[in-house]
């Protein structure tokens, strides 16, 4: 069938993220499953822009200097240079992200898993 795409699961530190749509040069789309007492880097994009809707429990999120507590229905996109950071602190949080398809554009500030720096994966 054309336009059949299977989703790809990729295994975190902190969770996992299944890919579930990739149009190159146009969008992206992936899950996030981040477990409890995890969290990401915090990290910002050069050029990604990502829009996120968490699907299932809470998620603390720090942006710029701001921390906040997302619940289910709640949604926040993330322009390039932002810096940001997801955690599940309670419990483990599911989101949806659809993002620009530059996945590998990470740069690291700080990570509990000891990927700091400038590193772009």
């Amino acid at each position: 069938m054309k336009g059949l795409f299977k989703p790809r699961r990729v295994d975190k530190p902190w969770g996992h993220e299944l890919i579930f749509a990739l149009a190159p040069g146009k969008y992206a789309g992936k899950l996030l499953v981040i477990e409890k007492g995890k969290r990401l880097s915090l990290q910002y994009h050069r050029r990604k822009h990502e829009s996120l809707y968490v699907l299932k429990g809470r998620l603390t999120l720090r942006y710029g200097r701001a921390t906040r507590s997302l619940g289910p229905g709640s949604a926040v996109a993330v322009p390039p240079r932002t810096v940001h950071r997801f955690e599940a602190r309670r419990g483990r949080v599911t989101l949806v992200e659809v993002s620009t398809t530059e996945l590998d554009d990470v740069v690291r500030l700080s990570d509990d898993y000891g990927r700091t720096g400038g590193r772009r994966r």
